[in-house]
């Protein structure tokens, strides 16, 4: 996203580049640091859903590069990307289940299915139960390329989360899990 569509209000959360080379930054009681020595990561404890922000944080984090990556390598955008992540954990889904699964539009999904079955990485057969369905599978081209992609994923998984040691990664874990799981149960 450019600068240009960025509203100042949400600027500093959602355009990285926005306040580059700002000289005025912002303090948590609202006023300016005339010093110009800007601690970005100050929000992180100053924003009112704190927690939210550093969630949304930390996964931008990990998959903004990747998916950037994974662009370049092998032409797939992230929608397309996650049809192959959620198929190669399941024998078959249908497209529903792939925009449950991940939170994205069904139309979003929709679109990526349409492209990753044009290229071969997926199959799609009737749903014997719901004829306005279709059941989706993973061919074994669509496998290789989630596999080598999802290396990219992992890697930067691990090179964002160097700080934490063993027993923090194992209770971060645990937590996600847990907030997760009731975030799945959650009407949208």
């Amino acid at each position: 996203m450019s600068n240009a569509h960025c509203p100042e209000a949400v600027a500093m959360l959602f355009c990285p580049t926005a306040f580059h080379g700002s000289e005025v930054t912002a303090m948590s009681d609202g006023s300016s640091d005339p010093s110009g020595s800007r601690d970005l990561t100050a929000l992180f404890d100053t924003v009112e859903f704190p927690d939210a922000f550093r969630i949304t944080y930390l996964g931008n984090a990990i998959i903004n590069p990747v998916y950037d990556a994974i662009k370049r390598d092998f032409g797939l955008i992230r929608p397309e990307y996650t049809v192959l992540a959620c198929l190669s954990h399941y024998p078959e889904l249908t497209a529903q289940d792939v925009a449950t699964i991940s939170r994205q539009p069904r139309n979003t999904i929709s679109r990526a299915v349409h492209r990753t079955l044009a290229e071969g990485y997926i199959e799609r057969a009737p749903d014997p139960e719901d004829g306005r369905q279709a059941r989706l599978r993973i061919t074994p081209a669509g496998r290789a390329l989630h596999k080598k992609a999802a290396a990219y994923m992992a890697a930067r998984q691990e090179e964002v989360l160097a700080g934490l040691d063993a027993g923090e990664r194992r209770t971060l874990g645990a937590l996600l899990r847990k907030a997760a799981q009731y975030a799945a149960a959650l009407r949208e």
